[in-house]
């Protein structure tokens, strides 16, 4: 009886198709940080030559990704949100009224510190951006549900209570504290702190 050969078992190499799948997903993700970086860096409205240039990328390649800028800033709202959602659904460790909106507080401040410049370049855009201007309209509904969430019922039939406290815990008041006040992210969060408890001081 004649000895069968060996067979070796050979990887198959990946076709070329999945190969450019794979090259078109690196390339995406590069211009999504190559946006992320330009905002960081100061840069709130960078044009798509100047990401595809931090990127390292051609000029058709953003485009061929992104019809427009918008959807760019829409997939850099994404990413944001899957970021900071498990910090919001982090469950509360205080009991008390208080104790939960100084919880509020504080997870806000860092999640507005780290979304402050890429929010404000989205915001810039909203007015010439349907989609944008939802995504907007869309994380003040978030913001308001957040508050809500931790308001007794007798506080939040009190809608003009209420409405100041989302004002002064929402994004805008630590914008305004950050950038137009120049208060550094811990003076900024003890004010909205402070000002919260002013607000509530005559409440049961």
């Amino acid at each position: 009886m004649s000895k069968k050969p060996d067979l070796k078992v050979v990887p198959a190499e990946l076709p070329d198709s999945d190969g450019r799948k794979a090259r078109s997903e690196r390339n995406r993700e590069k211009i999504i940080d190559a946006l992320f970086a330009l905002v960081q860096k100061g840069d709130l409205d960078p044009s798509a030559a100047k990401v595809a240039e931090e990127a390292g990328v051609g000029l058709r390649t953003v485009f061929r990704h992104f019809e427009e800028m918008d959807g760019l800033y829409r997939e850099m709202g994404s990413r944001l949100e899957a970021e900071i959602l498990p910090v919001v659904r982090m469950p509360w460790t205080s009991q008390d009224l208080h104790g939960r909106l100084n919880e509020l507080i504080s997870r806000r401040a860092s999640i507005y510190e780290r979304i402050m410049p890429l929010k404000i370049a989205s915001n810039l855009r909203r007015f010439q951006s349907d989609h944008l201007m939802l995504d907007y309209r869309r994380f003040l509904t978030m913001e308001r549900a957040g508050l809500l969430g931790i308001l007794p019922d007798h506080i939040k039939t009190d809608k003009m209570l209420v409405s100041a406290l989302e004002m002064v815990v929402g994004f805008q008041s630590w914008r305004r504290l950050r950038q137009d006040q120049e208060l550094s992210p811990d003076e900024a969060e003890a004010i909205i702190a402070r000002t919260a408890k002013a607000l509530l001081a005559d409440t049961a």
